[in-house]
């Protein structure tokens, strides 16, 4: 069956459940961290700055994570980006539970995840490709790792919703600690190849340059990571402020965020299965052009509903077009792009998301400031729209070409 493909590779088996239960405590504390950091500040401000915190720091170091990637064992530095993220959620547990106001603690611990993701995420995705026996599966297995962390994204904000209500914040930072252990179990029991260190004539730095030169060389994966930047600067930051819909649209709780979230988390999985279903050779650019203009229209939708069953109905398909966003990016990138550079370009995919997503979180953070929560959403949909009539244009450009072929 295509859907779950990629499951016969062994070696991707482990990931999937390691990070599945990592995964889930990953989210959970991203929800706990939004909700306390609101809940201290009163500030929307403060909701941009706890993303741009994990994010931004991220994005400057994970060019030079792709280069580290490329250059040494993609497994080491993933087993140690592990056991490092596990220390961090263990300070920020005891930073919660003992400080009054953890507000600064959470920030400066957030800085420290997001150093240990700019060299975590290119070799986690890179290493893919190798926990993959037949290479057919790879956009299988691309598309079952975002089904993976949207299924944890519907379940992990709603448990940390109800853990927040009645057994308080500590928990879910807590949870989130112990859920490292069964990611780094994972990663010891795999089989990989042997390593074979390479012999390298070129230093760091010149490496990443080959790497953009390759990128500048290759117009069509630069287009895929700029299209990708434009979403994630203009219309993927719309969930930072969920917990202000939740408080102050909806006069909720801990538990109706929780709920929010899960709700773009629902769509996400949905869209993340959808794209995991999709036979071999299925155009994924026509794909991302639809589920773009899905996205917009959510978003128009949700913008302005006050009944709350209904909005969490309308967020569904708004989070399903985000989906392919990050997805099919992903997937373009990793089977156009060359063994020995895939670990840069994905650093670069990686940079146009953490480093535009948190200066988004920052722009949303102020428009809604100063136009309102419900109007900042509302022109989110529309540029989303307007994406996707990007989307199209290049999806009409790509198709002369491949019609004239026919011709000849």
């Amino acid at each position: 069956m295509n859907t779950f493909s990629a499951f016969r590779s062994r070696n991707y088996r482990l990931f999937f459940a390691g990070q599945s239960i990592s995964l889930l405590g990953t989210w959970m504390q991203k929800s706990a961290v939004s909700w306390v950091v609101y809940n201290q500040t009163h500030s929307k401000w403060m909701l941009g700055v706890s993303v741009f915190a994990t994010l931004f720091p991220s994005s400057l170091l994970t060019p030079l994570g792709g280069v580290f990637s490329d250059r040494y064992n993609r497994y080491r530095i993933l087993l140690l980006t592990q056991v490092l993220s596990m220390f961090q959620a263990i300070a920020l547990t005891l930073t919660v539970w003992f400080q009054a106001d953890p507000v600064p603690g959470i920030l400066g611990l957030s800085v420290v995840l997001g150093l240990i993701n700019a060299f975590d995420t290119p070799a986690r995705q890179s290493l893919v490709y190798e926990m993959v026996e037949d290479k057919k599966d790879l956009s299988n297995a691309v598309a079952l790792n975002s089904s993976m962390v949207n299924l944890s994204k519907l379940l992990g904000p709603a448990i940390a919703g109800l853990a927040i209500e009645h057994l308080g914040e500590v928990v879910c930072f807590g949870l989130n600690a112990v859920s490292f252990v069964a990611v780094i179990a994972s990663l010891l029991q795999m089989k990989l190849a042997p390593y074979v260190p390479q012999k390298h004539t070129k230093n760091i730095l010149t490496e990443f340059r080959d790497g953009l030169s390759y990128v500048r060389e290759n117009p069509a994966l630069g287009r895929i990571i700029w299209m990708l930047a434009l979403a994630c600067l203009f219309v993927l930051p719309f969930t930072t402020l969920m917990p202000v819909y939740a408080k102050d649209i909806f006069h909720g709780t801990a538990s109706t965020f929780g709920f929010i979230d899960s709700a773009v988390g629902l769509g996400a999985f949905a869209g993340a299965m959808y794209l995991a279903s999709l036979r071999p050779g299925t155009n994924l650019q026509k794909v991302l052009t639809v589920n773009t203009f899905i996205l917009g229209a959510g978003l128009l939708a949700f913008s302005h509903m006050t009944v709350y069953p209904l909005a969490l109905l309308c967020l569904i398909p708004a989070a399903f077009g985000t989906m392919s966003q990050v997805t099919i990016s992903n997937t373009l990138l990793q089977t156009q792009a060359a063994p020995e550079m895939r670990g840069r370009v994905i650093s670069l995919y990686v940079m146009a998301f953490s480093g535009m997503l948190p200066l988004g979180s920052l722009l949303v953070g102020a428009a809604s400031h100063y136009l309102g929560v419900q109007t900042t959403v509302l022109v989110q949909g529309i540029l989303a729209l307007l994406l996707a009539l990007l989307h199209r244009k290049e999806l009409k450009r790509k198709a002369v070409p491949e019609e004239a072929a026919a011709v000849v």
